[in-house]
């Protein structure tokens, strides 16, 4: 009995499965349907999967080296994208995640922002410091006035201070990157900060005071809050020596809401004339594991620490498919784009899988954010609150 497999015809297996990668990439996306809330739209399909990575990543198309044509090296998911406006495209820098569950970072392009979205042939090359990254993710693109785009992120080590045998301990840190060309990265040293690990950190895109101003998220664990959870803000005169000062929280945990556990700022603000428009993630324990949303919040034009308009209640949840990933339940920004002419472009991530975005405008989050009611903190208040605007609509009819 002959058991030798007959070698696949690899040029017709790589053409068929270039048309099926290009038909993916080059699939129209369009508004959800239905009443929605006027807010912002939601688009239907993902913008970016991990069936998104270039073949040229993942197959070795070498018959000699790969002569049943396998897939090499698999990649998991594509998610927690930093995003800027860049020569007329919308640029995203996706957080990438293997099968052996390194995550690196890589440039997805696309000419309008909704679909068509591209990698760039090859992933981004972080220099590293004295003490590498084992694992690097959820970068923040922010363009300051200074000239240059600052890509602050996410690096994660071993914690050496573990007991031995503890291969799950880690300690997180605020790396800093800055380019002018978004291929060329030059590594600027680590945050240097005293309140505990940072794990979400974003730049303020405009000096104050002169000083670069940092939004922090300080916890005293990897995993733990302790102590932390709250939206810091601090101050680093020369970011070539990144040693944030007069670190005070802004935004704190607050009991039953969205981020009575922990909360931390996803994009940089966008200016407005009513103040500064946050997007920020909030997380809450559930008998099913942890929920993240997101939520919104207003700071004032002249005094970042002075938090002026906070909506009740979470901006955008999780809904249908994107309950489901690799951590369920999870919905995380870290990057947005405002056009000149007002449109925001909401790029988020679903349960640490894919990518997808919304689109809303400056017009339309700023009405949210100063008129939707507060937060009342009681069962009792949010009643109150819905029959106040029932009272209202039967004035008006």
């Amino acid at each position: 009995m002959n058991t030798t497999a007959q070698l696949p015809d690899l040029k017709e297996l790589k053409t068929g499965i270039q048309k099926q990668f290009n038909i993916l990439l080059q699939t129209k996306n369009e508004p959800q349907g239905g009443i929605g809330n006027g807010i912002y739209s939601r688009y239907k399909n993902p913008i970016i999967t991990a069936a998104h990575a270039p073949l040229e990543w993942r197959f070795d198309f070498n018959p000699e080296t790969n002569p049943l044509f396998l897939e090499r090296i698999a990649i998991n998911a594509t998610f927690n994208a930093g995003a800027i406006k860049w020569n007329d495209s919308y640029v995203l820098v996706v957080r990438v995640e293997g099968a052996d569950r390194k995550s690196f970072f890589a440039v997805a392009e696309s000419p309008n922002g909704v679909d068509n979205f591209k990698f760039w042939e090859k992933p981004c090359v972080i220099p590293q410091t004295e003490e590498p990254d084992t694992n690097v993710y959820d970068m923040r693109l922010i363009n300051h006035e200074d000239g240059w785009v600052y890509g602050i992120f996410c690096t994660e080590r071993k914690d050496k201070s573990a007991p031995k045998g503890d291969t799950s301990t880690a300690v997180a840190n605020a790396g800093i990157v800055r380019t002018k060309d978004l291929i060329n990265w030059e590594r600027l040293p680590d945050l240097i900060s005293n309140t505990g690990q940072q794990r979400n950190v974003v730049l303020h895109p405009e000096f104050v005071d002169g000083k670069y101003a940092l939004y922090t998220r300080p916890q005293d664990g990897f995993i733990d809050v302790g102590n932390g959870g709250g939206i810091g803000l601090g101050y680093v005169e020369d970011m070539t020596n990144p040693i944030v000062k007069d670190e005070k929280i802004i935004y704190g945990k607050q009991y039953h809401t969205v981020y009575e556990l922990k909360n931390g700022l996803g994009p940089a603000p966008i200016k407005t004339e009513k103040g500064w428009l946050h997007l920020a993630h909030g997380v809450r324990n559930t008998a099913a594991g942890l929920r993240y949303t997101l939520y919104m919040f207003m700071t004032d034009l002249n005094d970042i620490t002075k938090v002026t308009h906070v909506p009740a209640g979470h901006f955008m949840a999780p809904e249908g498919i994107e309950r489901v990933g690799d951590v369920s339940n999870v919905l995380f920004s870290n990057g947005w784009i405002e056009d000149k002419d007002g449109t925001v472009y909401i790029y988020y991530a679903s349960s640490d899988t894919r990518m997808h975005v919304a689109v809303s405008s400056v017009a339309q989050l700023v009405d949210y954010v100063t008129n939707t009611p507060e937060d009342t903190l009681t069962s009792a208040g949010s009643v109150n609150t819905i029959i106040e605007q029932v009272n209202k609509n039967k004035e008006i009819a």
